[in-house]
């Protein structure tokens, strides 16, 4: 039996554990904030992970979710807010923007405190058409550096919210394809098995008690492999970058009673809205969970932690 694989990730580990007691907070202008050894936030137009020249990190209306590791950040993955007033859902992304009409909402950054252990940062952002006016405080603690906190408010005069979801957008960049609940995994080459669509497809939510996890259902080498064909050489962004493997997650203090989690699935990478399915690439495998994200009855205040963790799944869950 090969334990080269298992031997790598307890290497991996054990850094972890010895360059996170030493973290330091990172910072680059107004547009990217994190901890060593740890996560990353950051802001359009700034990248967190520049893949091209002149790249701006993607698009705007969202916060880019990277991990720091071994002196290089990766970008993980998106995170988007989606306020939902008298039943019609605004998506930060591609709502437009009041100062210039093109998709996706402003975002800035208002007060920021670093303290020895704790990073906190305001992210404001413009008022949606629908109304809501939500506002987000993040915060990174030193002890749980894979973790960002996420508080979300409104400001006075915004609609009344019935739900702001804080949604993790890029799931198939990672090909998220299994998703840990409390008493079962479900798999998305399964749940979404025979569709081969250019949209999202999507089934119900789940229950969740304090915590969900999404992995790749692959090993690093096939995670890390990407086809030799000229398609998909176009869209090179889309190959997996970093050395190693993450989980993502989502954590609660409490649990609520409308709390659950939702996933969508796609089964070709995102083309910019692009209707010509010639224009996109099936992902390697087959569906992945895409969109992954907490949903519950929004009150001011509501917090909720998005991790990108070394650590096994099963210390995790414990």
């Amino acid at each position: 039996m090969d334990n080269s694989g298992i031997k790598a990730g307890f290497i991996l580990i054990l850094l972890f554990a010895f360059t996170a007691g030493r973290a330091q907070w990172i910072r680059r202008d107004s547009t990217v904030w994190g901890v060593r050894n740890g996560i990353v936030v950051g802001l359009w137009p700034g990248a967190i992970e520049s893949l091209k020249e002149g790249a701006n990190g993607g698009p705007r209306g969202l916060l880019r979710i990277g991990y720091h590791f071994g002196g290089v950040t990766y970008h993980i993955n998106y995170i988007a807010v989606e306020p939902v007033v008298n039943g019609k859902i605004e998506f930060s992304e591609i709502s437009p923007s009041a100062s210039d009409g093109k998709w996706g909402k402003q975002m800035w950054i208002g007060d920021t405190v670093m303290t020895e252990n704790t990073l906190n940062l305001y992210v404001h952002m413009e008022k949606f058409a629908n109304g809501a006016h939500p506002y987000l405080r993040l915060s990174i603690h030193k002890d749980r550096p894979e973790e960002l906190c996420i508080e979300v408010f409104h400001h006075p005069g915004s609609a009344p919210m019935e739900r702001c979801g804080i949604t993790a957008t890029m799931g198939n960049y990672s090909r998220l394809r299994k998703l840990y609940l409390k008493d079962t995994v479900i798999n998305s080459r399964e749940l979404y098995a025979g569709y081969d669509g250019i949209d999202f497809i999507e089934k119900e939510t789940y229950p969740v008690d304090k915590i969900v996890l999404a992995t790749p259902d692959e090993s690093f080498a096939q995670l890390a492999a990407w086809p030799q064909e000229p398609a998909y050489l176009a869209r090179w962004n889309w190959r997996y970058r970093p050395f190693y493997m993450l989980t993502q997650y989502w954590r609660k203090d409490t649990a609520t009673p409308s709390l659950q989690v939702r996933v969508n699935g796609r089964a070709k990478y995102w083309s910019g809205g692009n209707r010509d399915p010639r224009q996109y690439i099936a992902i390697p495998g087959g569906p992945s969970f895409e969109n992954f994200e907490l949903r519950e009855k929004y009150h001011a205040g509501q917090k909720a932690y998005f991790g990108l963790s070394l650590k096994p799944v099963a210390e995790l869950l414990r």
